[in-house]
């Protein structure tokens, strides 16, 4: 039976809503691509937990206006959404974290595999958030 595209990904959004890394995980393959913007391909669950977990120490973030867009098939999805959000502690290579609030839109891609997501592309305007957060 085919996986509700729409589904799988509003279990992913309210779990990071929730900052609850363990149902993140429970909803991505053990073969997980996640491409982060600006940077570098990361492989595996093991991997996205650790990105998980840098973001929940790092940020508190709130996904609203989640739009989700699923073709037909299910195995491919793009979502839009706005992020608000705090930056709490200092990630590597950014700026200095002091509680800066900021507000950006983000665009997503999703690959399905097996009834899991197997790819995650996320894309934002990394020069706009630098401008919220640089004090």
């Amino acid at each position: 039976m085919p996986v509700d595209v729409r589904d799988l990904l509003q279990r992913y959004f309210n779990a990071l809503n929730d900052r609850d890394s363990r149902a993140c995980l429970a909803l991505v393959s053990d073969e997980l691509i996640l491409e982060p913007n600006q940077g570098f391909a990361e492989h595996g669950r093991d991997a996205f937990a650790a990105f998980l977990q840098r973001q929940l120490r790092c940020y508190r973030e709130t996904i609203e206006s989640l739009v989700i867009l699923a073709e037909p098939q299910g195995r491919h999805a793009a979502c839009e959404y706005r992020v608000i959000g705090e930056y709490l502690a200092t990630d590597d290579g950014l700026p200095e974290a002091c509680g800066q609030r900021y507000e950006m839109r983000v665009g997503a891609f999703f690959e399905i595999h097996n009834g899991l997501i197997s790819r995650i592309s996320l894309h934002f305007n990394l020069p706009d958030w630098l401008a919220q957060v640089d004090d």
